[in-house]
């Protein structure tokens, strides 16, 4: 837990990878609890420009500034088309969503040196560490 505590103690902004348009989904969902909780969010959505003010953009290059965190809501076999783009705009870590784990596609973003977490909720972990904090 003390990983994932240090990670978000570090972080101030965060691309959600995979954000949707419709609001009842996690991704949605847990875009807006970031944004509630002080973190400057974007999107990346090839298909939407705008998630309820948040910006998102086409692809993670596409970004004009450093992310902390790249928070991934795809599913497990699709990451290996977003490792590239990871390892170039190199955030501080690559967080894989509860439920989404690919072993083999990450090996070379823990080579580049960037933190990897894999199927765990972000969101929950903020929670914990806050309560954890307090």
């Amino acid at each position: 837990m003390k990983q994932y505590c240090d990670i978000l103690k570090n972080t101030k902004k965060i691309a959600v990878y995979g954000i949707s348009h419709d609001p009842a989904r996690t991704s949605r969902e847990i875009a807006e609890y970031l944004v509630r909780n002080g973190f400057e969010v974007v999107g990346v959505n090839p298909a939407i420009s705008d998630a309820n003010g948040i910006k998102v953009y086409p692809n993670l290059r596409d970004i004009p500034f450093e992310v902390d965190v790249v928070n991934v809501f795809r599913r497990s076999e699709f990451i290996p088309e977003l490792i590239d783009d990871v390892i170039a705009i190199k955030p501080k870590a690559l967080w894989l969503q509860q439920g989404i784990r690919n072993d083999e596609a990450v090996k070379p973003v823990i080579e580049a040196g960037i933190e990897t977490v894999q199927d765990t909720c972000i969101a929950v972990m903020h929670s914990l560490c806050k309560a954890n904090h307090k």
